[in-house]
């Protein structure tokens, strides 16, 4: 393995360097050939030049400002001492591209409102040095500007679209890590509030009544069991492996849910008609009541909660409403509890109100739409 990852690290860093040694030697070569007519000295020199001014485009990357100088700069002296047409007119726009890819068009304008200056000068210089045409090296100069201008619009949409890529890779990451507390949240953090319950009911019958006792234990059992196939279930997801996911929990799951919270010392009434549901909204909605009853034996001190689920027309409405103390806000915010079934109804483009009720208590009421569902499933 260890030889592996170390091929893996060199493979890219040998690829780099031996495109880096090719390209360098490619244009030496070439411009040698360009400049086959001057002298030795003078033809060596050029090569030179070139293979300097290649190696310093290359850099680019790395030192984006500095590169996108002195590329054009290098250029300047090539042509003021005489040298020929060849691949050096091309080195400018790999400059271009490889400091647009690294860093935005507004840091970039100084330096290349300098590399322009810089550029213009040395092909002036070629002008009254080496007496080239100056028509020749207008047409020239602007067709180096030309081509390293859009060399860095190809280095900028590269870089965007990396950098959207990126986004889209992070928010997808994000979403995936909301989408596991949530589930973590709804089928372990229920199970041990009604653990914590089961356990201090327990405790207070210990001695007057075992038989009492023995039933809390059993929830317990049973409870815990199911939480830590949910938690399981979760980290098969983290973990890769291949196992399938459990069928998502429905209001089929209901009876079992309102048993244990029942068995937790809580009065439940349960108001749930035969509805069938296109399968995401029966999850939501399932998801919602067992949320809500876990905050119920979590922080309300009541006695009663109510469930109602009804439909009305293309929507439904999930209602939990307890006697407890309620809450001296209106703002459904706090916990993760409360800012996950508002997530989730907002998913199917539903609604979420959670406030202390008229009375007394605290209300949790979402509303959401079936019809978008029931179509898509439709089409399924």
């Amino acid at each position: 393995m260890g030889t592996d990852q170390g091929r893996a690290v060199t493979d890219p860093v040998m690829l780099r360097v031996g495109f880096t040694l090719a390209l360098v030697a490619l244009v030496t070569v070439a411009t040698l050939g360009a400049n086959n007519m001057r002298l030795p000295a003078a033809m060596v020199g050029a090569g030179a030049l070139a293979a300097a001014c290649a190696g310093v485009a290359l850099t680019a990357p790395r030192w984006p400002r500095t590169a996108l100088i002195a590329v054009p700069a290098l250029v300047g002296i090539y042509f003021a001492t005489g040298g020929a047409d060849g691949p050096i007119f091309l080195l400018p726009a790999l400059a271009a591209f490889g400091a647009a890819s690294v860093r935005p068009a507004r840091d970039l304008a100084v330096p290349a409102a300098l590399a322009v200056l810089v550029l213009v000068a040395g092909m002036t210089a070629r002008v009254l040095v080496a007496g080239y045409p100056a028509w020749v090296t207008l047409w020239q100069t602007l067709g180096t500007a030309a081509l390293a201008l859009a060399a860095a619009a190809v280095g900028w949409w590269r870089s965007a679209r990396r950098d959207a890529n990126a986004e889209r890779i992070r928010r997808a990451a994000t979403e995936e890590q909301l989408r596991i507390a949530r589930d973590l949240h709804d089928g372990v953090g229920h199970g041990l509030a009604v653990i914590a319950m089961q356990a201090g009911v327990a405790l207070h019958v210990l001695e007057r009544n075992p038989e009492a006792v023995r039933d809390a234990l059993v929830a317990i059992r049973d409870t815990s069991r199911d939480a830590l196939n949910d938690l399981r279930t979760e980290l098969t997801t983290l973990t890769g492996d291949a196992a399938e996911r459990r069928p998502r929990r429905g209001l089929a799951d209901l009876p079992v849910l309102v048993d244990r919270v029942r068995a937790a010392g809580l009065d439940v009434d349960v108001r749930v008609p035969a509805l069938p549901l296109p399968a995401d909204v029966d999850h939501v909605a399932y998801s919602i009541v067992a949320e809500a009853t876990t905050n119920v034996l979590r922080h309300a001190q009541a006695t009663r909660v109510t469930v109602e689920i009804m439909r009305e027309g293309q929507a439904v409405t999930v209602r939990v409403a307890d006697d407890g103390r309620g809450r001296t806000t209106d703002a459904p915010t706090g916990g993760l509890g409360l800012r996950a079934m508002a997530d989730r109804a907002a998913e199917l483009g539903g609604t979420l109100v959670a406030a202390p009720g008229p009375e007394r208590g605290f209300v949790v009421r979402a509303v959401l739409p079936v019809g978008a569902a029931e179509s898509t499933e439709d089409r399924a």
